[in-house]
């Protein structure tokens, strides 16, 4: 579960991580409001879209020479000019695909004077099983695309479960952007801060994007602040953090795939035409491969689970024909946990209660197999029966292009 970057930065100052003041809205008059109870003289106006890539994003339905999706403002008149053009309208950046997402709220942030960026995140390092440091001097920059260019700027940092965050990781952490005297103090505070964050809300990462030296002002030195945050969460863990879980923003997510929740489907829409219905993420991908192979696209990503029930078989029936797009469906299923005969069952069931309008391809596997396959044929339906994986994503190809 993802939240907006005004969600993200009100959490981690709970924690106690450094953020500019900053406001919510969701209208014009809104905005204003929050850039008048902020000192100035300087703003910074953000659009509130689930994606990165926000500031050097364009608006649909304004010119080429539009500002982005982050805009500086020197005066109330600036944010509410900015507010105006940003609200409702269309912001298409790297992350959103060609069809963009529409703005419906922003964040009115106190603007500061920025001496130096930097990169910094905590996330799940799957192949060691720790929570991982990324640093990285190249703050403000895609880190994808500095992993490719410089991945020697960048510093990755393993914590042991059994110590958690000691500090020499601060230290490690700090040396790695060049820090030294205070601002070494500041970046390993800010570390324990996140490391908390990160635990307390079983996080799965917290991105800072950039972390930045402020100009030292007055009597006041430099300091070190989060400007930009994107925090998402193990979606296993909400049970423990209702709070959290109140902050979904359901406008950001695809309507599929809110459906597919309810009934405990992993779903992604995808470009293709041929829906796919499979239970195992791993099989689901090899799945998707193969009909790759054959020449055709898939339409989703659905993974029903080891207990594939009528009731969820059905209601991956109807969120994979809710997509105008897809032409024919494979169920590409291993008989394990639930029995094959059982499966067919259901698929049966679901295919007369769906009335499935577009070719039906199954393949069945595992225990009970043959009383699965039986049900199959003598259901009356037309279930194309497939003998192993090659031979179903061939048949759903083939049955595809024959029907166009």
């Amino acid at each position: 579960m993802n939240i907006h970057e005004y969600q993200a930065k009100e959490l981690l100052a709970k924690f106690g991580v450094p953020v500019p003041a900053g406001h919510a809205a969701v209208s014009v008059d809104e905005a204003v409001k929050a850039a008048e109870a902020l000192p100035g003289p300087l703003w910074v106006v953000k659009a509130q879209i689930h994606a990165g890539g926000r500031g050097k994003g364009k608006f649909k339905e304004l010119g080429p020479d539009a500002k982005g999706g982050v805009r500086l403002a020197r005066s109330i008149d600036e944010v509410r000019a900015h507010a105006e053009e940003m609200l409702g309208r269309t912001l298409v950046t790297i992350q959103t695909g060609e069809h963009g997402k529409q703005v419906q709220r922003l964040y009115v942030t106190d603007g500061v004077d920025i001496a130096k960026e930097f990169y910094l995140a905590l996330l799940v390092d799957r192949a060691s099983g720790r929570i991982a440091v990324v640093a990285s001097t190249e703050g403000g920059m895609d880190i994808e695309t500095v992993a490719h260019d410089a991945p020697e700027k960048i510093t990755t940092i393993t914590i042991d479960p059994a110590t958690g965050l000691m500090p020499h990781h601060g230290r490690e952490v700090a040396a790695a952007l060049g820090l030294s005297g205070d601002l070494a103090k500041q970046c390993a505070n800010v570390l324990a801060k996140l490391y908390d964050a990160f635990l307390g809300t079983d996080a799965s990462q917290i991105e800072i994007n950039p972390l930045a030296i402020t100009e030292a002002t007055g009597d006041s030195g430099a300091k070190l602040m989060v400007l930009d945050a994107k925090v998402g969460f193990d979606s296993n863990a909400m049970f423990r953090h209702k709070d959290l879980a109140e902050l979904r923003d359901l406008t950001e997510e695809d309507p599929m795939e809110i459906e597919a929740s309810k009934y405990d489907l992993a779903y992604i829409k995808l470009d293709g035409d041929i829906g796919c219905m499979v239970n195992g993420a791993g099989l689901a991908m090899a799945t998707m491969d193969i009909i790759k192979l054959n020449g055709a696209f898939p339409a989703n990503f659905l993974d029903v689970g080891g207990g594939a029930s009528k009731e969820k078989v059905t209601a991956a029936f109807k969120i994979i024909l809710s997509d105008p797009a897809v032409k024919g469906i494979l169920v590409n299923i291993f008989g394990g946990i639930m029995k094959c005969d059982i499966i067919a069952d259901g698929i049966v069931a679901a295919a007369r209660e769906v009335n499935i309008g577009v070719p039906l391809v199954v393949r069945l596997e595992g225990t009970n197999v043959e009383a699965g396959k039986a049900i199959l044929a003598n259901s009356c339906l037309p279930i194309v029966a497939a003998n192993d994986l090659g031979d179903a994503a061939r048949k759903i190809v083939a049955e595809v292009n024959q029907a166009a």
